[in-house]
């Protein structure tokens, strides 16, 4: 099996646009929540009015007739696209086409062109739908457009599985590579869900946080006192490279995808196994196809997404895959500062977990202060710890019982 590397990183995030500042802000325990100004919340029924903004000036990375085309979702894919290949130090033109390939996904895809184009649809008839409008929607566009702007010939894919897209998406990628299908994949998820209707789905649903007079303390998982998580948009993409293609070129390399596990719950729509059966086995699936002990875990980069139910049923899922060891594990949830990006949030955490491997330094869960009930774990509350890990974890878990998880290696040169 062909051993893939991280070489470039892409994040486009609430707290941070690129690698070092989305780094800098992680280390900072930089808040990305704020009051929501996509649409006016002065009129808006349902009491959520906070969610995790990405604050990118869309024109100063893409054209203004091209993105009169393209959906946020689409768009965003692109401008990480272009920073993971920028950090990785990688010329489009100078790469094998058909040797390169794209793997983004996207849980919900471009929402924000469904809700307007369905006023226009009731307003004034189907006969004035923007021509673009399916281009504009589907989950895919993500993908082919990334690979339409450099050229790439290779596999193009896409993968939707809710809040475990993200995780899914670079796994599938490094097995495309792994198995020889690529040299280079630019993998991960995007997500701009930050509308009216995606927003009013999940409140009904009462997932979301309503702590609107603290935005920047609203996201606070495995805390006694969280009641949701956040909304957030974004995009999180990646650059993975077979070994020896890296080293010939003298790439930078931030860590080793060693190990991609997936399950899946079959318990409910929405809510986790209650005893965290589908994230253990996912996990444990990851380690094994990696070859690693559970002893050999250092740090776990939790799916931690504030909600009562998934923060609890994740704790339970650790204790009992590690044992003893679980109380001798790190345990952050990027998510408290982030917010949760859907389909983007597993890219962006991979993102995470890969700088924390390559800079010896772990982010924290920031809003931490009341521990819960059978929730004891190292959650690394409120800093950033110095502490070099072997080993890392990234978890996502998803509508649908969907779960993936990624095993990193630190990567010392050879």
């Amino acid at each position: 099996m062909r051993r893939v590397v991280i070489t470039g990183l892409g994040p486009v995030t609430p707290i941070g646009v690129g690698a070092k500042a989305f780094h800098e802000a992680q280390l900072a325990g930089k808040s990305g929540v704020r009051r929501i100004t996509r649409y006016n919340t002065e009129d808006y029924r349902l009491n959520v009015k906070i969610a995790g903004e990405t604050d990118v000036d869309v024109l100063q990375y893409l054209d203004k007739k091209e993105t009169r085309r393209l959906d946020r979702f689409v768009q965003l894919a692109l401008i990480a696209s272009g920073l993971a290949l920028e950090d990785a130090g990688l010329e489009p033109a100078k790469l094998d086409p058909e040797q390169t390939g794209v793997l983004i996904g996207s849980g919900i895809g471009g929402i924000k062109t469904w809700e307007d184009q369905f006023k226009v649809y009731f307003q004034r008839g189907p006969h004035r739908l923007s021509p673009f409008f399916i281009p504009m929607v589907i989950s895919n566009m993500a993908s082919g457009h990334v690979a339409m702007k450099y050229g790439f010939q290779g596999p193009s894919s896409t993968v939707v599985t809710a809040c475990a897209t993200g995780t899914d998406s670079v796994g599938s990628a490094a097995r495309m590579i792994q198995h020889g299908e690529a040299d280079v994949m630019l993998s991960g998820g995007t997500e701009a869900a930050v509308t009216p209707m995606a927003i009013g789905g999940f409140a009904v649903m009462r997932a979301l946080s309503t702590s609107n007079d603290e935005p920047e303390k609203a996201s606070r998982p495995f805390d006694k006192n969280r009641n949701g998580f956040i909304l957030s948009e974004g995009a999180g993409l990646l650059v993975l490279e077979e070994l020896q293609h890296a080293k010939a070129r003298g790439a930078r390399i931030y860590a080793e995808i060693v190990g991609f596990g997936r399950s899946e719950d079959a318990h409910h729509i929405t809510e986790p196994h209650p005893e965290g059966k589908g994230a253990l086995l996912a996990m444990r699936a990851a380690m094994r196809d990696a070859g690693v002990e559970p002893r050999q875990i250092g740090y776990i980069n939790a799916h931690g997404t504030s909600t009562p139910l998934n923060d609890r049923a994740e704790t339970m899922a650790i204790k009992k895959l590690f044992g003893d060891h679980a109380y001798d594990l790190m345990v952050s949830s990027t998510k408290s500062m982030t917010g949760h990006l859907l389909g983007a949030a597993g890219a962006v955490e991979a993102i995470a977990t890969a700088q924390a491997l390559s800079s010896g330094v772990i982010p924290p869960t920031i809003n931490y202060e009341t521990p819960d009930e059978g929730m004891d774990l190292d959650y690394v509350p409120n800093e950033p710890r110095q502490k070099q890990v072997d080993y890392a974890l990234s978890n996502s878990f998803a509508f649908g019982g969907q779960n993936a998880v990624l095993l990193f290696s630190r990567f010392e040169g050879e």
